[in-house]
């Protein structure tokens, strides 16, 4: 069984030194314990765990493990979907999205464990515009936010930042007016977002669209039309408690495959991740089971 360990040494804890050492001789700890001798890697720039991951997958690993945010979760999965490799998850980001959907335990050596005991289950992968995604994606006011928050030079990550950054934000942003198609169909909105989601949340445990799924072949399209801002920061209590639906102006479908156009050019995220793109026409589709698993918890 070759297993590889991916390790973003920043996620988490603001790119402190040791911190690559620490995960690295932790990883190499956990997984001799179980006579596992794994191939530790670090990953040292943006898109550098997908090269590494693409390595790994066309070398024949059986097991990779993504240790960092949703962004690594991303970079990785991107490289193992479509193949024979599984991903296990190890999360150390701020929102960690796709392991809470799929109950992987917070502390690492649990989270190694729990993956190395587990049989394999393959989930859905949602794909946007030619860049895929796990756990959710976004247009509008979210993918907005998720741009400040992650190209800002400084500052601290978590909820807290990303909470404070959106109330900001949301007396001053406009939102476009989108139109939607799906199956045939067309919804025309003046849209604060539309989220795109294979999970049920966003991260944190802020329910996007409670009853999505992420192995039953498709997407839940959320649209959350443009109202006061006020309004929108009372409605954002029912992120947490799972009636986001019973909000007003709230729109959810499940969709295999549906296009976002506007008049401007449209900012979107994958799985919290910011693309900038010129286009103004976004293609969204599903990719069933196309994505294999290790760890979590097979009852969500």
């Amino acid at each position: 069984m070759r297993v590889v360990v991916i390790i973003n040494p920043i996620s988490g804890r603001q790119g402190r030194p040791e911190t690559a050492r620490h995960r690295a001789a932790l990883a190499q700890q956990v997984l001799s314990a179980a006579a596992i001798v794994p191939e530790v890697k670090i990953s040292e720039r943006p898109g550098h765990a997908y090269e590494l991951a693409r390595e790994a997958v066309a070398r024949d690993a059986s097991l990779i493990f993504a240790w960092g945010g949703d962004g690594t979760m991303n970079e990785v999965g991107r490289a193992v979907a479509f193949s024979n490799t599984a991903l296990g998850l190890i999360p150390a980001g701020s929102g960690n999205g796709l392991a809470r959907e799929l109950h992987v335990p917070m502390q690492p050596e649990e989270a190694f464990a729990t993956a190395l005991r587990a049989s394999d289950r393959t989930i859905d992968v949602g794909e946007i515009n030619g860049h895929l995604f796990f756990n959710a994606a976004g247009v509008g006011f979210d993918a907005h936010i998720t741009w400040l928050f992650n190209t800002r030079p400084h500052g601290r990550r978590g909820m807290f930042s990303y909470v404070t950054i959106a109330a900001r934000e949301l007396f001053t942003y406009r939102a476009p007016q989108y139109t939607v198609t799906v199956d045939g169909e067309t919804i025309s909105s003046r849209a604060l977002l539309i989220a795109v989601a294979n999970s049920r949340q966003y991260g944190n445990g802020a329910l996007i669209a409670p009853d999505a799924r992420l192995d039953d072949g498709q997407l839940d399209m959320v649209v959350i039309q443009e109202r006061s801002p006020l309004a929108t920061l009372w409605a954002a209590r029912r992120l947490f408690n799972g009636t986001l639906a019973q909000a007003k102006g709230i729109t959810m479908k499940r969709v295999t495959q549906a296009t976002i156009r506007a008049n401007e050019p449209l900012r979107f995220h994958v799985d919290g991740e910011p693309v900038a793109e010129t286009s103004t026409t976004l293609s969204l589709r599903i990719h069933p089971g196309a994505l294999r698993i290790k760890g979590g918890n097979r009852g969500v």
